[in-house]
């Protein structure tokens, strides 16, 4: 994520006040853009919202299925725990579990050459593995999702690009240790350019849906659209595969406040069938009706 999105979130931390002297308030409105269904049978109606908090709620979330009753888990400029704010870890982004009840969240700062995925275990004790960046890698480290099998988490760079990239899950495939950099294995490569994707998360073995957080519209002719790419092959770390990337409507852009809106993380609960995804208001309203959006096919 880039850093004006960072300083959102801090501008929230200040109060009400500064926000308020920055903002326009205008009547409910939506970004500018053609919302657009996709062709083909992948439709996802919207079936209700929940407020989001700026502080906690505002980078990412995760559905968590082990163990038993486990409550969603949310990010956001406020769940950075201080010893690793102190370390310069910045910025969290949006969060995934594996089936078996690991859970992850992708962090990065805003110097050097790595970046970290924070990992907790099902029994509550948490470790740090750090990826030193590929040449030619970006620093972001806006998302992570974890492949059904578990094996092999996907993550994503900022701007414009044509892959994601393919690492073994730490924590989970035996590959990986704390003690030790966490390399990237492979790459998925797209067969359409994406913009400034903020979240991922697998709906199958070989399918993904992401939050494109995209202001432009010229790569889709929507803006912030909710992506899905077909992959070739399921990942397995030791060959790179394809994706075919579609878009299939626009994420909802409602809120008291005009401006820029914000799209976020994304997260699909394969027990429910309920995909959700976090859109930020602009302007004052990023405190007041921000946005955790939920659809089912």
């Amino acid at each position: 994520m880039p850093l004006r999105a960072r300083q959102r979130c801090r501008t929230v931390l200040t109060g009400l006040a500064a926000l308020a002297l920055s903002a326009g308030l205008a009547g409910p409105a939506a970004a500018a853009g053609t919302s657009s269904e996709s062709s083909g049978a992948d439709t996802w109606t919207e079936v209700g919202s929940d407020r989001a908090d700026p502080l906690t709620e505002s980078q990412g979330l995760a559905s968590v299925e082990v163990p038993a009753g486990s409550p969603n888990r949310y990010t956001g400029i406020g769940t950075i725990p201080l010893n690793l704010r102190t370390r310069g870890w910045n910025h969290v982004g949006d969060p995934d579990a594996s089936y078996d009840g690991h859970y992850i969240e992708p962090y990065q700062r805003d110097d050097g050459d790595t970046k970290m995925f924070r990992v907790q275990e099902p029994d509550g004790s948490w470790a740090e593995y750090v990826h030193t960046l590929s040449p030619g890698e970006a620093r972001n480290n806006s998302w992570s999702a974890v492949s059904p099998d578990g094996q092999w988490m996907l993550s994503g760079e900022w701007g414009t690009m044509d892959r994601l990239l393919v690492f073994p899950t730490p924590g989970v495939n035996p590959a990986t240790s704390p003690s030790e950099n966490l390399p990237q294995a492979a790459t998925v490569r797209l067969d359409h350019a994406v913009r400034d994707v903020q979240g991922c998360d697998f709906l199958e073995a070989t399918t993904l849906l992401c939050s494109s957080d995209d202001p432009a519209g010229t790569l889709f002719g929507i803006t912030k659209p909710l992506l899905r790419i077909d992959l070739s092959a399921a990942p397995t770390g030791t060959a790179d595969v394809t994706g075919h990337v579609t878009a299939l409507r626009q994420l909802p852009l409602r809120s008291a406040c005009s401006g820029d809106f914000e799209t976020e993380g994304i997260d699909y609960d394969r027990r429910t069938g309920t995909l959700r995804v976090i859109v930020v208001s602009p302007g004052f309203c990023v405190l007041t009706d921000s946005k955790t959006y939920r659809f089912t096919r």
